[in-house]
């Protein structure tokens, strides 16, 4: 086929793919140049990037700080050149009748394996729902969480092929979103970066991700986002949701469409989610505000501006354990709004901490300093800004830059008994009013600043990319005390504040940090012939981290060893290989190979049971152990194929990552009295394969099943940093299944659409021993949707209904929110939610 015509074929599947408002099943046209990242975040991605797509911790312990247990108008691109106006013909085998199945095909050009999400696939889901929930259908992907919209972080869970969520390097529209795990003081949740009614498109690589994504986390993979531009016609949208619980969700949309001859544009939206909690006592509000301008420069440049603001109160569900649950039930709740029996029971834990009691609607004994005390929640407020420039220098050298801020402040608090009866001195507290129960209150804060600029050159067969980031991120995390008033004599502390109603803090301790990240990248996709392209490039790494314990209670046992944890620490990575081949034989058959060297940097936390250097109990501890550790890395070899036709989409990889030098903490004992461990486990040795077929028998229809294996182990035997030793070699990692199977079948006629999707998650081990583990479970949800294109004036009115959890099968849906038991049994499991209902009427007008 001559160049000319391809070019031309190339375009207009693009085209078609970026004016779908619904579910489109896509053939695989694709340049010969890859795109880069510049090009890209201009808005050409989708016509360059390949095209294969078939769319169709809280801690419970006193001393924690952590809880880590779009598509764009086509004219604005300046990747690779003016995308030029497609005609109206289409290939033979480009169908464009809906259907809404989640794409496992993605260009291998130049980031691995990049699986692309159509904005289709979010439309399944209730306006408002995690994003994670929908790359939660790929294979290898396991997404749960103790809420039905996905955005408690301290519920969350999400893992890509073993690889935990702050393992992975996220960014939205270029800036780096870093950790995505609760309480954490280097990175922003999904959840408060964007309004996922706002969220563009989506993809993710299983492989090792591109070394151009600006992250600190990458080990695993990346995931990138990015916010929907401003519509060319004036217009807006609004939405209205109504769930379980007394659950509501309302999105609101202003686009102002073109403002003058240069095509100003811009978009303003709110949106307000308030969550009953299905235990029924307690409420988790959501609300954000996000903004878009851009601004083009001439034909194939231009600039744009994005912010976010976003505000989170959340009560939290309670931190059980397998013997909790067994005894006292599956749906025990915190005690909250019963501060008269949560005080009773905080006496019972100071006076007799051994005697066990009946706890109110158990079907058995628990120890009163072992169940979830009055409440617990968090309050966090969140300010994200990005600029990003997007220049064509000439016709073959583009420039990318972005810059960024984010300043987030946040309170995490849970209501702990006044445990005067512990063994352990620093754990001993005593009211100044003698009331059995306190607020304790972590206090975290973090202003990033930031700057990711990076160069595009085409270079007859070459795409040359190269560039540099740079952040600057002071942090804070420190532990506050707070009364609480004795019976009757005022309402108890609310657990999302304010929390000096009954007087001042008592300080425990204080962190601070400031810590400071480069990185340079350089890479060539290198088209040997005509279908074989080559990717080879490499980051370098540096991040430097200052600081640690800088105020603190002198009643604390810790100093007796020299104070809390302070110094620096050092990640290096001077050499970060990545190399893809990708060989498109034909239209329907691809093939590739994929391998990548990544690290992530050390993690910043507070004292407790955390992950973290500076979460050691003292300064003697963490100058020991940092003499010893390495900062984390990881090996991951990929090779794939993929067959594609217009009824059949077949996708099947292979995998095996090494993990060397992986910092985790576990924990034993009780929430209050935790018997803490740090664990460097040397090497853990991850091998895999997953499978996905897409089938569509009649138009409008689809049906895909997939199968994903993952066989985790760790490599060698450990000795922890309590000097305890654990035979580890051949144990299964936890938290993550071995095997997940995942089926979904969706049917698109006219303006109706109804989807039905079960997930099957097989058994999960809970301690590092394998000791306990948690049972596999089935978890199914469904929905229809039908959209009115014009009706009484207003366009596209849309009504559904969806039915989260459909059969309301129990599961855990968080492990390890405050770490993993190296044997048996903890406080640390987070149960999944349960059934519920939601009907959604929306309009754009």
């Amino acid at each position: 086929m001559p160049d000319a015509l391809r070019r031309h074929l190339l375009l207009s599947s693009a085209a078609i793919f970026l004016g779908m408002g619904s579910g489109t099943a896509f053939a695989q046209t694709r340049s010969s140049t890859p795109v880069s990242s510049a090009g890209k975040t201009a808005g050409v991605s989708a016509a360059q990037h390949g095209g294969h797509t078939l769319t169709g911790h809280r801690h419970g312990s006193r001393r924690d700080m952590t809880g880590k247990g779009g598509n764009q108008a086509a004219a604005a691109g300046t990747g690779a050149g003016r995308v030029k106006a497609a005609s109206h013909h289409r290939p033979k085998y480009v169908s464009a009748h809906g259907v809404q199945s989640l794409s496992v095909h993605a260009s291998h050009v130049s980031r691995a394996a990049e699986l692309v999400v159509p904005k289709s696939v979010m439309k399944e889901y209730v306006p408002g729902t995690s994003p994670y929930k929908a790359l939660d259908r790929m294979p290898g992907v396991s997404f749960t969480s103790t809420d039905p919209f996905g955005i408690d972080s301290f519920g969350a869970n999400l893992y890509v092929r073993g690889f935990f969520m702050n393992q992975l390097g996220v960014t939205l529209d270029g800036i780096p979103l870093n950790d995505q795990t609760y309480q954490s003081v280097n990175g922003l949740s999904l959840a408060s970066a964007i309004i996922p009614d706002d969220i563009g498109s989506m993809t993710m690589s299983q492989g090792g991700g591109g070394v151009d994504v600006p992250s600190t986390n990458t080990l695993g993979g990346t995931i990138r986002f990015t916010s929907s531009d401003p519509s060319d016609r004036l217009g807006g949208k609004v939405s209205q949701a109504f769930g379980s619980y007394g659950s509501y969700r309302t999105y609101a949309r202003f686009d102002s469409g073109r403002l003058n001859d240069s095509g100003t544009k811009f978009y303003t939206s709110y949106a307000r989610t308030d969550e009953g909690m299905w235990e029924e006592k307690g409420d988790q509000f959501l609300q954000q505000v996000n903004a878009k301008l851009v601004q083009p420069l001439g034909e194939r440049s231009r600039v744009s501006a994005f912010f976010d603001w976003t505000d989170l109160q959340q009560q939290n569900y309670p931190d059980l354990s397998l013997g909790m649950i067994n005894n006292l039930g599956w749906r025990v709740p915190h005690l909250y709004p019963d501060y008269g029996k949560a005080y009773q029971w905080a006496q019972q834990c100071n006076n007799s901490p051994n005697n066990f009691m009946a706890y109110p609607g158990s079907n058995g004994q628990v120890n009163a300093c072992q169940m979830p005390y009055y409440d617990g929640g968090q309050h966090e407020t969140n300010f994200l800004g990005g600029l990003n420039l997007d220049l064509a220098l000439t016709d073959h050298l583009t420039w990318h830059t972005t810059a960024y801020g984010h300043a987030q402040s946040g309170n995490y608090s849970y209501t702990a008994a006044a445990s005067a009866a512990s063994e352990d001195p620093d754990l001993q507290v005593a009211t100044p009013n003698g009331v059995p129960l306190y607020q304790e209150v972590w206090k975290n804060s973090q202003q990033r600043f930031g700057i990711n600029s990076s160069l595009d050159y085409r270079w007859r067969h070459h795409r040359i990319n190269t560039g540099v980031w740079y952040e600057n991120n002071n942090q804070t995390a420190g532990l506050y005390n707070y009364l609480e008033p004795e019976l009757g004599a005022g309402a108890p502390v609310k657990a999302v504040g304010p929390y000096n109603v009954y007087g001042p803090a008592d300080r425990v301790y204080n962190f601070r940090w400031r810590t400071n990240v480069v990185q340079t990248h350089l890479q060539d996709t290198y088209t040997i012939l005509k279908g074989l392209t080559l990717t080879a490039g490499f980051r370098s790494l540096i991040s430097q981290t200052s600081g640690g314990g800088h105020e603190n209670d002198d009643s604390w046992a810790a100093l007796d060893a020299g104070g809390l944890p302070s110094g620096s620490l050092h990640a290096t990575g001077a050499f970060l290989p990545h190399f893809n081949l990708d060989w498109r034989l034909n239209r329907q058959n691809e093939f590739y190979i994929d391998v990548s060297k990544n690290m992530r940097a050390y993690e910043v936390s507070g004292t407790g049971v955390a992950n973290s250097l500076f979460s050691v109990p003292n300064q003697q501890e963490f100058l020991r152990q940092k003499a010893q550790t390495k900062p984390a890395r990881a090996w991951t070899y990929m090779g794939g194929y993929r067959f594609t036709s217009s009824i059949v989409q077949l996708d099947a990889t292979v995998y095996h990552s090494t993990l060397m030098h992986e910092l985790l903490a576990g924990a034993r004992g009780t929430m209050f009295n935790p018997i803490s461990e740090e664990f460097d486990f040397g090497r853990i040795s991850m091998t895999g394969a997953n499978g996905s077929v897409s089938v569509r028998p009649l138009p409008g229809l689809i049906i895909t099943n997939t199968l994903s294996y993952n066989k985790g182990t760790y490599d060698r035997d450990v000795t922890s940093s309590a000097g305890n030793y654990y035979p580890l070699k051949g144990k299964n990692i936890v938290n993550y299944p071995a095997w997940m199977y995942k089926a979904s079948i969706a049917y698109t006629w006219r303006g109706l659409n109804a989807h039905f999707d079960a997930n099957y998650f097989g058994r999960r081990y809970y301690s590092f021993m394998n000791d306990t583990s948690i049972g596999s479970y089935w978890l199914a949800n469904t929905g229809v949707t039908y959209t009115f294109r014009k009706l009484a004036g207003v366009r596209d009115l849309t009504v559904s209904f969806n039915v989260y959890n459909l059969f309301n099968n129990r599961y855990i849906a968080m492990m390890g929110e405050n770490n993993n038991p190296p044997v048996g049994d903890y406080q640390s499991l987070e149960r999944g939610a349960t059934r519920e209902y939601f009907g959604t009427i929306s309009a754009a007008f």
